[in-house]
């Protein structure tokens, strides 16, 4: 089965079963981690579902929209890499992709 590498707050990184038409941050929050609130269940209206995709995977899993930008920007631990997990669709192709829970603001 597909995985993704979670790291947690901590600096734990976790391999979690990924299911391809799920949001990485279903697959996240279905896996336990507490760190991931995801307020808003995917609705594209919050920032707590917030990572920072490893550099390695960035160009993979793209760029934000307009609306996942404005709201990233909200955040105080923004990086080049940052998305909102609730806006990445896992597809198989993203076996092994590696994110970190952003600090919370």
């Amino acid at each position: 089965m597909p995985e993704i590498n979670v790291t947690d707050r901590a600096g734990k990184t976790t391999a979690v079963a990924a299911k391809a038409g799920h949001s990485v941050m279903e697959i996240i929050r279905d896996a336990g981690f507490d760190e991931l609130l995801a307020l808003c269940g995917g609705c594209c209206s919050c920032a707590t579902c917030h990572v920072i995709v490893a550099p390695d995977w960035s160009d993979r899993v793209g760029s934000p929209n307009a609306d996942e930008a404005d709201l990233l920007d909200s955040s105080d631990h923004r990086t080049a890499t940052s998305r909102l997990s609730c806006q990445i669709d896992f597809t198989p192709a993203f076996d092994g992709l590696a994110v970190t829970i952003a600090p919370e603001d």
